[in-house]
C-alpha cells in the first residue's frame, strides 16, 4: 500500500546521509521531495500543507542544529510527524461498562464491511470475548447469507432472522440482536449494517435509526484505503449524516498509493482503530500509528513480528528445538527443521513478514517474486524420505535422493540443495546457541558452558615431556596442530575475549550486549 510513499520519502531523507550540518537550501530541498511524495500518494493538500510546515519548523529549530547526527534527527522529527497526522496513541476499543458492547460497522458498499465483521468477530473471540454477528444489511443479495458463511469460518454466532435481500426490517433486527445478545450472555454485539453506493439520503437515514434504536458503545467508519481522496469527502459525509467514533481500514495489502490512511484522521478528527490487510480473516489487527509510520519510513515493524511470533510459535516446541541446537536435547534432525518452518508459515504471509524487517524496501522486487510454495516443496522432499532419513540425513546416498527425488515431485538438485541448506542452517543455529557466532552477543541462556569449560591439570603435576628429542618434537608439532586457527572471516576464536565497551556502541545497543 504505501510503497510508493516508502520509497520517495527514503530517498529523500538518504540525501541528507554525511553532512553535519544542513543549511536552509538542504532543508528546503528536503521538504520539498517530501511535499512531492505526498501529494503523489494522494494525501489531501491542507495535510500535506500541515504535515510540511511542520516538519521545515522543526528542522530549522534548535533540535537540529544541537544535534551531533542532523540527517538523522530530521529523519526522527519526519517519523514523529507522520505518528502525530495517523493519530498519535493508539486507539482503543471503549467497552461498555454492563454487557454487551454494542459496535455498529458503517461505510460504502464494497468496502468490505461484512467481511471486516466477521474478522472483528473473530479478533475479539481470540481476546477471550464472547462476540455475536447480527445481520442487519437486508439491502445487499446475498449479504446475510455472506456473514453467516463467514461467523461460521470465524466459529462466532450469527443473529439473522430475516433472509435480506430486500426483505425485512433492519432497525428491527438491530434492536432484537442486542436483545438477544443479552439473553445468550453475549458480551459483544457487531451490527453489520447495509452499504450505500453513494451518499444515499435514505440509506443514510437507515443507518441513523439504526444506531438510535441500539445505541452503539462504537460506530466505526468502514472505508477503503483504495480510494484515495474521496475517502475523506465520503468520511466527512458520514461524520456529518450518522456520526462515528473510529475509522477501520480495509485493503491495505492493494497496490494503491495509500493516501486516506493519512487524510482521514486529519480531516475528520476521528482515530483509525483497525486495519485489515488481507483476504484471511486472521488479516486484521489494532491500527498502532508508531508502527504504521516505522512502515513507511522503512524502519520496520518488529513490535508486530513479535506479537505474531508468540502467537504462531508454540513455546515448548520452540524450547526442544532450542535445547537441541546446544546438544542437550538431542540432535536437531530435519523433523525438527520442518517443524520450526510450518510454524513460520503459521504467522502468515513470509512476504509481509519479512516485509516487516527493517530495511526490506530496497528488496522490495525479490519479496515480490518470493514463491510462497517452497516452503511445500520443503515439506513433500522431507515428507518423502524414511524416519531414519529425517533423524540422520548423512546416510542419504545418491540412489536414496533419486527415490525422495521421485516421491516427492521434484529434481534431485532439489533434494541436495535442501539437504546442504540443512547441514549449512544447523551448523549456523548452533554456533549462534552456543554463543560464539557473534562476538559480544550473548547466547542462549546455558549454552556453550560446556565448550567453555577447560580440562583443568592435575594438582601438583605439570605437562609432562618426554625424554626422547624427537618424541617432543612430535607432541610440540601435535599441539600447534590442535591450537586455534584464526577465524577466515576475521571474527575473534574461543580463546579471544572481547569486550562490547571496546566498540563504542550507543547505550541502547550496549546495554543487550552487557546482558551475559
Amino acid at each position: 500500500m504505501f510503497a510508493t510513499l516508502s520509497d520517495r520519502l527514503t530517498a529523500s531523507l538518504k540525501n541528507l546521509r554525511g553532512k553535519g550540518r544542513l543549511s536552509e537550501a538542504d532543508i528546503d530541498a528536503t521538504a520539498r521531495e517530501i511535499r512531492i511524495a505526498l501529494l503523489e500518494a494522494d494525501v489531501a493538500l491542507p495535510v500535506v500543507k500541515q504535515f510540511v510546515a511542520a516538519v521545515k519548523e522543526r528542522a530549522r529549530g534548535a533540535e537540529v542544529s544541537g544535534a551531533l547526527n542532523p540527517a538523522q534527527q530530521v529523519v526522527k522529527i519526519v517519523h514523529e510527524e507522520l505518528v502525530t497526522i495517523l493519530g498519535g496513541e493508539t486507539r482503543r476499543v471503549r467497552m461498555a461498562k454492563q454487557p454487551p458492547t454494542v459496535i455498529m460497522l458503517a461505510g460504502l458498499q464494497g468496502a468490505g464491511k461484512t467481511t471486516l465483521a466477521a474478522k472483528l468477530a473473530l479478533w475479539f473471540k481470540e481476546q477471550g470475548n464472547s462476540p455475536l454477528l447480527v445481520a442487519a444489511d437486508l439491502q445487499r443479495p446475498n449479504a446475510v447469507n455472506q456473514l453467516q458463511v463467514n461467523g461460521e469460518r470465524a466459529g462466532v454466532k450469527v443473529w439473522a432472522p430475516e433472509p435480506g435481500n430486500g426483505v425485512g426490517d433492519p432497525v428491527a433486527v438491530a434492536r432484537g440482536g442486542v436483545e438477544e445478545a443479552r439473553r445468550t450472555l453475549h458480551d459483544v454485539v457487531i451490527v453489520d449494517t447495509a452499504g450505500r453506493l453513494g451518499v444515499d439520503a435514505d440509506l443514510m437515514q437507515q443507518a441513523a435509526d439504526i444506531r438510535d434504536a441500539v445505541d452503539p458503545d462504537e460506530v466505526l467508519f468502514v472505508v477503503d484505503a483504495m480510494i484515495g481522496q474521496d475517502a475523506v469527502n465520503t468520511a466527512q459525509a458520514f461524520l456529518d449524516g450518522v456520526g462515528f467514533d473510529g475509522v477501520v481500514l480495509t485493503k491495505l495489502d492493494g497496490d494503491a498509493r495509500g493516501g486516506a490512511a493519512l487524510s482521514i484522521r486529519s480531516i475528520t478528527g476521528r482515530p483509525i482503530m483497525f486495519a485489515s490487510a488481507g483476504e484471511k480473516l486472521t488479516d486484521f489487527d489494532t491500527f498502532h500509528p508508531d508502527r504504521m509510520a516505522s512502515r513507511i519510513l522503512d524502519m520496520g515493524d518488529v513490535l508486530t513480528l513479535i506479537e505474531q511470533a508468540e502467537k504462531a510459535f508454540d513455546a515448548e516446541q520452540a524450547a526442544k528445538a532450542a535445547a537441541k541446537l546446544t546438544g542437550q536435547g538431542g540432535e536437531f534432525t530435519l523433523d525438527d527443521f520442518l517443524e520450526q518452518m510450518l510454524q513460520l508459515r503459521k504467522m502468515g504471509s513470509l512476504t509481509k513478514i519479512m516485509g516487516m524487517l527493517p530495511g526490506m524496501g530496497q528488496f522490495r522486487d525479490q519479496l515480490a517474486n518470493f514463491d510462497e510454495r517452497e516452503i511445500d516443496r520443503v515439506q513433500a522432499i522431507i515428507r518423502s524420505m524414511t524416519p531414519a532419513e529425517r533423524n540422520d540425513p548423512k546416510m542419504i546416498d545418491g540412489s536414496r535422493r533419486a527415490r525422495i527425488a521421485r516421491g516427492s515431485g521434484v529434481h534431485v538438485s532439489e533434494v541436495n540443495n535442501l539437504v546442504e541448506r540443512f547441514f549449512e542452517a544447523r551448523k549456523m543455529m548452533k554456533s549462534l546457541a552456543g554463543g560464539g557466532g557473534i562476538p559480544g552477543m550473548p547466547g542462549i541462556p546455558g549454552a556453550g558452558k560446556r565448550a567453555q569449560q577447560k580440562k583443568k591439570p592435575q594438582k601438583g603435576k605439570g605437562a609432562r615431556k618426554s625424554g626422547n628429542p624427537a618424541k617432543r618434537a612430535q607432541d610440540a608439532q601435535a599441539a600447534a596442530d590442535k591450537a586455534p586457527v584464526a577465524n577466515p572471516f576475521g571474527l575473534p576464536t574461543e580463546e579471544q575475549d572481547f569486550d562490547p565497551s571496546d566498540f563504542n556502541l550507543p547505550p541502547e545497543v550496549a546495554k543487550y550486549l552487557n546482558q551475559q
